[in-house]
């Protein structure tokens, strides 16, 4: 495993990398700072630590709304193939994993106002 050094927010870190996946853990870390750059930028928080956990929390849910996304895209053309016998209940709906995300995330972050 062969380290490489990186910056977030200005700071230089040396990270662990395993043969190969230089180019993914680049663009896994291009990702975290801009989001955490993105963050420190508005001037709501200062605390790196607030930051980066706020900037975890915002890539953690836009990965389970691809997820859920690409879940849904999935499935959906097992019940195109079916005949339709009545109009389709869930076209309003919100998907039930993210809205209990979104819940516990507005109660953890109930103190510090809205996700960035």
């Amino acid at each position: 495993m062969k380290q490489i050094e990186v910056q977030i927010m200005g700071q230089s870190y040396l990270l662990g990398c395993p043969d190969g996946g230089e180019a993914q853990l680049r663009e896994a870390v291009d990702r975290v700072d801009a989001a955490m750059c993105k963050i420190r930028d508005a001037g709501k928080v200062k605390a790196r630590d607030r930051i980066a956990v706020l900037a975890s929390l915002n890539l953690a849910f836009d990965l389970a709304a691809q997820q859920a996304s690409s879940a849904a895209a999935a499935a959906a053309p097992a019940p195109a193939a079916a005949p339709a016998t009545s109009t389709d209940e869930t076209s309003g709906d919100t998907d039930p994993q993210a809205a209990q995300l979104i819940q516990r995330l507005d109660q953890a972050l109930a103190g510090d106002g809205h996700l960035l």
